[in-house]
């Protein structure tokens, strides 16, 4: 049988118990400590609800789902699973949390209308090429889970450029050559003409 950890009335304590029988609401325990006999009322296990999401990939956006625990807290940041309407599993990352037409910073699972959420599984990241005349964008595809470091040599297509700062989306800017951001975290890195 099972044992785990309960208030015992008897040895006034919390001690181990054994689980004798489950039955909806209710469990009959034995006491490892003392061995006396009593009922306890189980808490009904949180609902698994679904949340409407509105999942952002760069500038395209699509309707999907969050599943969540009805008692779960979210905030805006929490990185979590949706599935869209293709039934397509992406990582996601909240950027914003309505209840009743309000943006919140965080909720309950239960009481959220729409989780406004962008994927982070795969970005794509504005980089600043500068070759020492012009500034080139473009535009490299990276996991959101990647770290670009500040002083790191990196290459798309025929562009080699090494990393001289990188700007968050929070708005901080990161200039400390050895410094590194996740892929997901960042909304623009800015780059020189590496030298071979």
């Amino acid at each position: 049988m099972e044992e785990t950890e309960f208030f015992c009335p008897t040895c006034n304590e919390d001690t181990e118990h054994e689980i004798l029988k489950e039955s909806p609401g209710k469990l009959l325990v034995k006491c490892l400590e003392c061995g006396s006999i009593h009922n306890i009322t189980r808490e009904p296990e949180p609902r698994e609800i679904r949340v409407k999401a509105i999942i952002s990939i760069e500038r395209d956006s699509m309707k999907g789902t969050i599943e969540l625990t009805e008692d779960e807290r979210i905030s805006v940041g929490d990185l979590l699973i949706a599935e869209t309407e293709d039934g397509e599993s992406l990582g996601v990352e909240v950027s914003s949390i309505e209840i009743d037409d309000k943006r919140v910073g965080n909720a309950q699972a239960s009481d959220i209308g729409t989780i406004w959420a962008r994927v982070v599984d795969r970005v794509i990241l504005k980089v600043s090429y500068h070759d020492g005349r012009a500034t080139i964008p473009l535009y490299v595809e990276y996991g959101g889970e990647d770290d670009i470091v500040i002083g790191e040599t990196y290459k798309s297509g025929q562009y080699r450029y090494k990393v001289t700062h990188i700007k968050l989306r929070n708005g901080a800017m990161m200039r400390k050559e050895g410094w590194k951001a996740y892929a997901r975290k960042i909304k623009r890195v800015y780059g020189t003409k590496a030298v071979y």
